[in-house]
This record gives structure tokens, C-alpha cells and sequence, in this order.
């Protein structure tokens, strides 16, 4: 996508002359600064010069003229070996960092590599791998999509997290090192209850660490993030120093998070417009925002903060995150794409120009599908652009206009974001070529050993049900993606008896793996005697829920914390898709499985235990580290 350079006076490159004349930046930090719109004056001010406005100027003109556009950006590396406009608003998902901290939403290695490469071909620009010293899985992880998402054509940037920690640097560099353009993001707390409670350090010392850090980490890569942890609460003129020292060392790009989901819109607007004026050599970075839901106001805070001159936004797919979660990537790029005139005049920018993002639309609800199955975390029906209602009328008056013209209801259409006709079936005579062909159209690339495994469970669907969707095959996918390697409790059988009339009854036989570690497993043993156990409960689900505790229960000692389970498709003959969330008792972890199949007790047998085996498997490595965990620095 080649950008077009930005025409003078409408894209920043030149004066604004179409209403009046456009008032002059005044100059940064230690000088007078410029007039911050709608909250006064930041830093010290002078007096703005009189606005010579024309006659009969809109009420639009008026608003689009207060603005202070900013001057053309210089193109980085990544903007000239992908051809990306550099004035555009950059996508920064941090899905598979910031998103995998949801409860119960850990990933493997290779859920995320699938997850990383759909990011890719959804066009985000930079993807936030995870964050590398946490654990050897996660260093893995990052180092593989590093080096095999990294280095595709068209590249996003690759970023790991690093703590304001030399070690946590090092190992960053390490696991993003062979990506074709790598990025380290570091960051540590400026707000005063953050630097008394949770670091234990004085203002004096968080400047001196920024300094020292982000120098660090520009001695080992020319692109270097800085975040100021709970930005939002800090004191904005501690704020401004903290930034500068990260600029004077080498940042490429400030981060200003919301860590707690604290602000609204005007608020993030003015602090942004404040760090534009009073930041030393903030001209020549990038300021990123990142946000939490947790007053249900990121999006909105990110879309006026992108008014105010952020060109870089922190989001996930489907807004997972931590508690409320973050700003949901899929309603940013489409806000910016539906109100793409708004936004254009807004930014300076020419209306009818290049677009905004670099994301390809027509990617964003497979992405999400996607997300979902292989995170556990289900979208709400009501959820904006990829929720099941999203395109939905049921209204008889919706639906006449909608029936007459489309845009009397629908300010977009559903295919602009990948929602098309699913009809599309392969059946049992359907051979490995066009089943493989189906995979790509969805926008999955795996290896010819995957392909087989979920070729065979497709035959095994198709004689079942006789067509199999695409709906299926995505199911069918996840499911093989999600079996976790070596596992230590393994399915034989479920048989279950029920009715309205008898006590339910199941009878499950599984396999265990001798011993409550890991030992035995990597030494190769063979597995323990097939163990076959009978149990009642409310339903036949609990029934099995509770057999399979009893065989497991001196391995690992589980309770059920949420269960879910939906159709797949339409029809009598559709596949159940289960997924069940379940707490470690030794550790208070949460872990999620998901099975799909025609019978939805076996399903639920398969998910429960595959949540079983992902919790048995982290008893054997020490406790991944969270970011937002300090300890000594």
C-alpha cells in the first residue's frame, strides 16, 4: 500500500489557508507554550495572536480550525519497506500480551504463532508478542513469531515487554532480535502512588532509571517504546520531565497508558496536547496511547486522544484484557474508517485520501472468530462490529428500511469486515487438496502434520453429519490446535445415563500419567492403567465433571468456574462447541479448555480435561512473572 505525501495546507506539510490563517505552534518545554483547546493553558503561556477568521465560516469550519495539526511525518524503515503512509494511525495489538492476561486465557506457543500470523494478515502494524522474561514459554514464543511472522513479506514490527530492568531488556532483545524490524518496549510507574507503594522510589530515581534503561535498550535497537505506567494519574509536569529523559536517550515512541481505565475523552486530550508542548524533542516521536475499559470509555478516550496528536494506538482484538479489558481494536479502525471524513478533517488530512489505518477491514471478524475459540473467551451478541447482532434487525420497521435501503439502519456494510455467506460446504467425497484450500481461505497456515490431523477429524465429521461449513472446519482447527502436547490425563470413553425419570449416571476411562509432576512424562514413562470411574450428578455433564475428578484428584485438584457451551451451526446435526473455565486450587490460576464434537457430553469431557492438562503442565514450570510485579530494581 504505497501512502501518498500529504498535500500543503491540508495534511500538516503547509499553512491552513482555506478558513483565516492557522495559528503558529509556539515552541516546546522551558518556552512559552501553545493554547491547549478546551482546558486552558498548560505550562507557560503567552498570549495566542489574534485568529483572522473569514466571513460566514460553518460551525464545522470553526471546530476543524482549532485544531493543531501536526507536521508530515518522517517515514521510518518500516514505512519505507512497506510502502505504509507515515501519517497515518498506527495499530499497535497487544492481544497476545496484554490480552492473555485475561483470567483464564493463557496460550500455547502455537496458539499464539496462529493468532500472529492472522494479526499480520489483518495488517496491524506493530504486534506485541508477549513479554519475554515472564517465562521460557513465553521467551519461546516470542522468539518464534519473531522470526517467522517477523520476517514475512509485508512485516509488522515484532515488540517484546521489558520491565525499566536491565535483565528484563536483555532477554527482550534476545527473544525479538530476528525479526526483520524488532522493537523493545520498556516502561516503569510515574504516578505517585505507583513510585511510594509498588517501587518504593523517588521521583529523582524513576528519572534516573528511564535514562539509564532506555539507553540501554537503544545500545541494542534502534526502535525503543517507552511507557510511563499509569500516566494518567501522574503529576503532568513529572510527566513531562520523565518523557523527555526517555526522548533525550533514544525513545522512538511514548506511551501514554491508562492503566486503570480512569480517564474520559477531554481529560486524555488535554494531557496529550499537554505533552506536545511541554515534551523536549517530542516532534520527532511517536505518541502511542493505551487504555483500559474500565468506565467503559477506552475507545472513546483513544479516538479524542488521536485528535489531540496520538498517532499510535494500543488495542486488542475483541478488547480482552486485564479486568474490563482494553480498547477493542475492530471498533477503533472502524470508527476511523466509517467517520473517515470527520477524522480527515480533523487531522489535517486530505478528505478522500489514503486511509487512515493500515488494516485490512475485510480481515477483522475471521480475526475475531479466531480469538475467540482460541482464547475461550466468547463476544457478547451486542458487541460493536463482530458481535452476532451486530448486522442484525429484527424490528419489523428495521427491517422494511433496511429491505428499501440499507443505509437507513446500517452505517456500514457487513462485509466490509469479512462477514460474508458461510454456506459454502465441502462434504465426505471432498479430498485433502480442497480441505487444505478451504484452511487458507480462512486465513489459517499450518503445517502439512496439523493439516492432516484436522483432515482426518473432517472425514470423521463429514460421515457423521454429511457437509461439513466452514464454520465446522474453524472448529475443527481449533480444537487440534488447542490439544496440548503430552497430555497427562487422556479421553478413552464417556458413556451416560439420563432422563426425567432416573438419577444421571456417567462412566468415563481415561489414562492418567503416574505421578502428580512432570517427571515421568519427560522421561518418556508410559502412561498409568486405563482408570474407569462412575459418578452421579444433576445433570450428565456434572456427572462427568465429577467421574473425572475422582480419577484425577491425587493430580491436581480443580473447580469449575464457568461452563459455556454453543452451536456451531445450524441444525440438528451441528457441532456443540464447550468451554469451560476452571480454578487451580494450589495456586488460584485460572485455565481454560474448549472441545467441539456432534455430542455434547463428549465435548465437555474433552474441554474439562484439556483445562485438567494445561493446569498440570504449568505445575512444572515456576510462575510465569507479570509485568506490573517490580520486585528490586
Amino acid at each position: 500500500m504505497a501512502f501518498i505525501p500529504p498535500v500543503a495546507g491540508a495534511g500538516g506539510g503547509g499553512p491552513r489557508r482555506s478558513v483565516g490563517e492557522r495559528r503558529p505552534v509556539l515552541p516546546v518545554c522551558g518556552h512559552a507554550s501553545q493554547r491547549v483547546r478546551g482546558g486552558g493553558r498548560v505550562g507557560r503561556s503567552a498570549p495566542s495572536p489574534p485568529r483572522m477568521t473569514a466571513a460566514k465560516t460553518s460551525p464545522a469550519q470553526a471546530e476543524a480550525q482549532d485544531v493543531d495539526f501536526l507536521p508530515a511525518q518522517k517515514p521510518t524503515k518500516h514505512d519505507l519497506a512497506t510502502g505504509r503512509d507515515p501519517n497515518r494511525v498506527k495499530i499497535f495489538d497487544t492481544t497476545l500480551r496484554d490480552g492473555e492476561q485475561s483470567p483464564g486465557a493463557t496460550l500455547t506457543g502455537e496458539e499464539k504463532m496462529i493468532i500472529a500470523r492472522q494479526l499480520a494478515k489483518l495488517g496491524v502494524d506493530i504486534i506485541e508478542a508477549g513479554f519475554p522474561i515472564a517465562s521460557e514459554g513465553d521467551f519461546h514464543a516470542v522468539h518464534a513469531i519473531a522470526e517467522v511472522v517477523g520476517n514475512r513479506p509485508d512485516p509488522p514490527i515484532v515488540c517484546g515487554l521489558a520491565r525499566a530492568l536491565k535483565a528484563d531488556i536483555d532477554r527482550c532483545w534476545e527473544a525479538i532480535k530476528p525479526a526483520a524490524f524488532p522493537r523493545i518496549h520498556t516502561f516503569i510507574a510515574t504516578s505517585d502512588v505507583h513510585m511510594e507503594h509498588k517501587l518504593k522510589k523517588s521521583r529523582a530515581q524513576v528519572l534516573a532509571i528511564t535514562t539509564e534503561m532506555v539507553t540501554h535498550a537503544r545500545s541494542l535497537c534502534d526502535d525503543v517504546e517507552f511507557s510511563a505506567e499509569d500516566a494518567i494519574r501522574s503529576d503532568p509536569e513529572f510527566l513531562y520531565q520523565v518523557f523527555s529523559a526517555a526522548v533525550a536517550a533514544g525513545a522512538t515512541t511514548l506511551n501514554v497508558p491508562d492503566t486503570v481505565g480512569y480517564t474520559t475523552p477531554n481529560e486524555f486530550s488535554r494531557l496529550i496536547r499537554g505533552i506536545r508542548a511541554n515534551v523536549v524533542g517530542v516532534e520527532g516521536v511517536t505518541l502511542s496511547v493505551h487504555g483500559h475499559d474500565d468506565l467503559g470509555m477506552a475507545v472513546a478516550n483513544f479516538l479524542s486522544a488521536v485528535e489531540s496528536g496520538a498517532r499510535q494506538m494500543e488495542c486488542t482484538i475483541n478488547g480482552i484484557g486485564e479486568r474490563a479489558g482494553n480498547a477493542a481494536l475492530e471498533e477503533l479502525v472502524m470508527a476511523l474508517h466509517v467517520r473517515r471524513n470527520y477524522y480527515n478533517t480533523r487531522l489535517g488530512r486530505t478528505v478522500g485520501g489514503p486511509p487512515l489505518t493500515n488494516i485490512n477491514h475485510t480481515e477483522i471478524y475471521q480475526t475475531s472468530r479466531l480469538v475467540s475459540s482460541l482464547t475461550g473467551m466468547l463476544v457478547q451478541p451486542n458487541k460493536a462490529i463482530v458481535g452476532a447482532n451486530a448486522f442484525s434487525h429484527e424490528s419489523g420497521i428495521h427491517q422494511d428500511g433496511v429491505l428499501k435501503n440499507p443505509e437507513t439502519y446500517e452505517i456500514m456494510d457487513a462485509r466490509s469486515v469479512g462477514l460474508k455467506d458461510n454456506s459454502m460446504v465441502l462434504g465426505k467425497l471432498s479430498g485433502r487438496h480442497a480441505f487444505r484450500s478451504r484452511l487458507t481461505e480462512l486465513g489459517y497456515e499450518l503445517t502439512d502434520e496439523e493439516v492432516n490431523r484436522a483432515f482426518v477429524r473432517f472425514k470423521e465429521l463429514a460421515d457423521t453429519k454429511k457437509t461439513v461449513s466452514s464454520w465446522d472446519i474453524e472448529s475443527i482447527v481449533n480444537d487440534e490446535v488447542r490439544a496440548v502436547d503430552a497430555p497427562r490425563v487422556a479421553l478413552h470413553r464417556v458413556q451416560v445415563s439420563c432422563g426425567n425419570l432416573c438419577v444421571p449416571t456417567s462412566t468415563v476411562s481415561l489414562s492418567v500419567v503416574n505421578g502428580a509432576g512432570g517427571d515421568a512424562a519427560a522421561a518418556g514413562d508410559e502412561p498409568s492403567a486405563e482408570v474407569t470411574t462412575s459418578a452421579t450428578g444433576t445433570g450428565p455433564v456434572d456427572a462427568t465433571f465429577k467421574a473425572i475428578n475422582s480419577a484425577v484428584g491425587e493430580l491436581v485438584d480443580v473447580a469449575l468456574e464457568e461452563y459455556t457451551v454453543s452451536a456451531v451451526t445450524k441444525g440438528i446435526d451441528a457441532l456443540g462447541e464447550v468451554t469451560v473455565r476452571v480454578r487451580d486450587g494450589a495456586t488460584g490460576r485460572r485455565y481454560t479448555g474448549n472441545s467441539s464434537d456432534t455430542d455434547v457430553v463428549v465435548a465437555s469431557a474433552q474441554a474439562y480435561i484439556r483445562a485438567i492438562n494445561r493446569c498440570t503442565i504449568a505445575h512444572e514450570a515456576p510462575e510465569p512473572i507479570h509485568p506490573q510485579v517490580f520486585g528490586a530494581l
